[in-house]
């Protein structure tokens, strides 16, 4: 049995992300501004559209962990790296998944079109 990828650990690791969103529910539910945060645990920023937004896109790697992790390692990482640039959310936290996921993304190869091609049906 094959090991898995790093872009396949990452998407699976978005079981993480959904759990920091539910905990962060208990912390911030509020939905009002996105600038208005609370401090929870390790520093982490909560409110309730960021413990949505976490949530989405943990659950999203879960259900594509094993089908499409490579592109879903590479949007996430992008995704989390420029939001941790323009300031909104968690930043240690955004900035660490953003670099994470743009490194599995690049340290997992791309499936060769023979890989994605089906055999053809050999007939007897």
């Amino acid at each position: 049995m094959e090991a898995p990828s790093p872009a396949r650990l990452f998407a699976a690791a978005g079981a993480a992300l959904v759990v920091l969103g539910i905990l962060g529910f208990f912390y911030d539910a509020s939905f009002g501004a996105l600038d208005s945060y609370e401090e929870a645990f390790a520093g982490l920023q909560v409110n309730g559209w960021l413990n949505l937004f976490l949530i989405a896109t943990g659950s999203v790697g879960v259900l594509v962990a094993g089908v499409s992790s490579r592109t879903y390692a590479l949007g996430v990482g992008f995704l989390y790296a420029l939001l941790a640039i323009v300031g909104w959310g968690s930043g240690w936290l955004f900035v660490t998944v953003g670099v994470l996921g743009l490194a599995a993304a690049l340290g997992t190869p791309r499936p060769s079109s023979k890989a994605r091609a089906k055999p053809a049906r050999q007939r007897a």
